[in-house]
């Protein structure tokens, strides 16, 4: 039902801009991580990511729409379409209605056609309680995503609640940014250019599939408290305890304890912004790695969260931050790369991406302490994100908390679900209570 839509907003959606021919259409370069998303993007690998915000109420088709057309003008990152110039990919300034708001009757985070959709980057769905924002990549990081999930949010309830219209109008919050700067060229410093980290071959999660497009998805709530005494035990913030015990489950499930020539290595973003006193609504974060080289039989977690929290804490200083997407400017600003024909810069990319591929067992993201405009607090019950497969990345987690409970959200398209099952008892283990939901795809 809901590709049948689309497939008819796809014929239709060129003469919705034949009235606006004659107006300047503005256009936007994009920043320097969102370059590979496109060239690598695809049914398979939709580069497509989920932030969800539950609701204490069911939604209301209409009022959520209402309320998109309201607030979609006004974000500039949102409101254009991908276009594919002579030497970069370039954003343009979308002229259509907005996205239909449907109700979700399918897997998270499937590809966004640009031929459909009204040529949007993102899709916003429902379903009972949750308002379901998908973005492509290129568009902006969870953080920018999440900016304007909650301004959508904001005007959602105002519509659903009269009484919060009348006494704060249509404006936007003050704490929601549209600022656009590409902060990855306001901060970079140039550098030579040569490759500043290294990586090596990870150990790579198989198993039994699911068919394209089939995402199995398992959610655990449980008390941000708990999760911090926990972690405290082993001198530890949340972040690397949940990480170690993640790689943990992975060395239990899939090595059986045993030596490992290649060593579990997770992927974990970083938000730049803090560190550069950022409030930009496009992407702006790094990757960082947490490794576990396996050299022994039945290590103990001891020894997985101290070489966790070892290789994040070197990782994570504003100085190798800096110095990661530094590099990462510093290639793209190169008079020679400029010049290259985008369809040779494809193919380029695609290469180092496929070799990159194979240094990461899984990636772990955390959206970290979501807070809300505190009058609109009470209608809140919790958020979630999803992330979409890459590459010899076939299961992923994502971590978030709001008001005290902290959601952590394993996504994966392998049948098997024995790393989720340890990864939980570890944590109820260690005095955590878990809370388990799931979108039933291991039922089924």
């Amino acid at each position: 039902m809901q590709e049948k839509q689309e497939r008819k907003e796809a014929r239709s959606a060129h003469k919705e801009t034949k009235g606006s021919k004659d107006r300047e259409i503005k256009w936007g370069k994009l920043d320097n991580t969102a370059h590979l998303f496109p060239v690598i993007a695809g049914e398979g690998m939709t580069n497509v990511y989920r932030v969800a915000i539950i609701l204490k109420e069911e939604i209301q088709q209409d009022l959520l729409q209402q309320a998109l057309d309201m607030v979609l003008p006004k974000f500039s990152v949102f409101n254009c379409r991908l276009r594919q110039g002579m030497f970069w990919y370039y954003f343009e300034e979308n002229g259509k209605k907005s996205p239909t708001v449907h109700e979700e009757h399918t897997y998270p985070c499937r590809y966004i056609d640009e031929h459909r959709n009204r040529s949007y980057l993102f899709r916003v769905t429902y379903y009972g309680c949750r308002i379901n924002l998908e973005v492509f990549h290129s568009l902006t990081d969870g953080n920018g995503a999440l900016n304007f999930l909650k301004e959508l949010t904001y005007q959602y309830l105002r519509l659903s609640h009269p009484e919060l219209g009348e006494q704060y109008g249509n404006r936007l919050h003050k704490d929601t940014s549209l600022n656009t700067e590409d902060s990855f060229l306001q901060n970079y410093r140039k550098s030579r250019f040569e490759k500043s980290y290294k990586s090596e071959k990870a150990y790579i999660l198989k198993g039994s599939m699911f068919p394209e497009g089939k995402m199995g998805i398992i959610h655990g709530h449980m008390p941000v408290d708990a999760v911090k005494r926990a972690a405290k035990k082993y001198d530890a913030t949340i972040n690397e305890f949940l990480v170690a015990v993640f790689i943990w489950a992975i060395y239990q499930e899939y090595l059986k304890g045993m030596p490992s020539k290649r060593p579990i290595t997770t992927s974990v973003p970083v938000n730049l912004r803090p560190y550069f006193n950022s409030v930009t609504t496009k992407n702006f974060f790094v990757m960082v790695t947490a490794t576990f080289h396996p050299k022994t039989e039945n290590q103990p977690f001891e020894d997985v969260i101290g070489e966790v929290k070892e290789s994040l804490r070197e990782q994570i200083t504003k100085e190798h931050l800096e110095e990661i997407f530094s590099y990462n400017v510093t290639g793209e600003k190169t008079m020679i790369l400029r010049t290259i024909p985008l369809v040779f810069k494809k193919l380029g990319m695609k290469y180092i991406y496929n070799m990159a591929a194979s240094a990461n067992t899984a990636t772990i993201t955390n959206l970290g302490n979501i807070q809300v405009a505190p009058e609109y607090e009470d209608y809140v019950d919790h958020f979630s994100v999803i992330l979409s497969r890459s590459k010899g990345q076939n299961l992923k987690m994502c971590l978030c908390s709001y008001k005290g409970t902290l959601t952590s959200t394993i996504s994966s398209v392998m049948k098997d679900t024995k790393l989720q099952k340890a990864f939980y008892r570890y944590l109820v283990a260690n005095d955590i209570p878990v809370t388990i939901e799931s979108n039933g795809v291991y039922y089924e």
